[in-house]
């Protein structure tokens, strides 16, 4: 875009776990558009869990292929702030990302053909001074990410770091056996869904792709759900199973029931699917 000085900057794609209760997002927001005025930020999601690394890469991964190529991604999860590494990434196919060294930009990479380069933020003339220990997001990495959207070069925000020293999150493969998946929730959504690692080619393999009614299991309870297109398919508190848009299969209820409470399920539980037993 066009910031009426006839400089063109880059889109920023934001995602964080900070929410919208304090001034956290906003204030980022005001420091991008101090250091690149005009730059448009697209907000994908100020609703990751507190502090889970692995719900935020998984959404970031999930979306990257709707954003643009040219726009510098800025994801903000990081449990231990002040202590791991901020990074700044160019991916093999010319995608830019910037976040903390803590796995939650790899699945991303892992989808745009992996690190191309990889720099640490340190430079002075990009950090704001003093940097406050537990608020990287305002005074690293936004700054960074508001300066490659300026069009500055990795070079310019720091060191180079060899990219095979990077953290990596690995999202686990199910169990899969004829008839029958072991799996784990991935996330929850607000209304209750239960996402699972589960795509449909995994169902395919299990044999569990043509089956009508699927067995569900927990350590916490059990339903017997129905294999769906769609929400509206669902009568209210009906069980369902669905392929979400993203991909990955989730447990829901017609509303306004709760899937996640009914079963008694978080984020990392187990749980098993089967042919519905006659």
């Amino acid at each position: 875009m066009d910031d009426g000085a006839g400089t063109m900057t880059r889109s920023i794609v934001f995602l964080s776990d900070f929410g919208y209760r304090n001034e956290w997002v906003g204030i980022c927001h005001a420091v991008i558009d101090r250091i690149a005025p005009g730059t448009h930020v697209i907000d994908l999601s100020h609703g990751v869990p507190p502090l889970d690394v692995r719900a935020g890469a998984l959404l970031l991964a999930d979306s990257l292929p709707l954003l643009r190529h040219d726009a510098v991604v800025l994801a903000v999860v990081d449990p231990s702030v002040g202590r791991d590494r901020d990074i700044a990434v160019r991916t093999g196919d010319g995608r830019l990302l910037v976040g903390p060294d803590n796995g939650l930009l790899s699945p991303a990479w892992k989808a745009a053909e992996d690190v191309a380069r990889a720099v640490s933020i340190t430079k002075s003339s990009i950090l704001l001074e003093p940097v406050s220990p537990s608020f990287h997001a305002r005074d690293v990495l936004a700054p960074a990410a508001a300066h490659l959207a300026s069009d500055a070069v990795l070079e310019d925000l720091g060191d180079p770091v060899d990219p095979k020293t990077l953290a990596e999150i690995r999202i686990p493969e199910p169990a899969v056996e004829p008839g029958k998946i072991g799996c784990e929730v991935l996330d929850l959504n607000r209304f209750g869904n239960i996402q699972l690692n589960v795509r449909s080619s995994h169902l395919a393999s299990a044999g569990l792709d043509q089956v009508a009614r699927v067995s569900v299991e927990t350590h916490s309870g059990a339903a017997v759900v129905k294999r769906v297109s769609t929400y509206a398919d669902l009568a209210e508190g009906e069980w369902g199973v669905i392929v979400d848009p993203r991909g990955w299969l989730s447990v829901v209820r017609g509303n306004p029931a709760n899937a996640a409470e009914a079963l008694g399920v978080g984020s990392g539980d187990l749980v098993w699917l089967s042919a519905e037993r006659h």
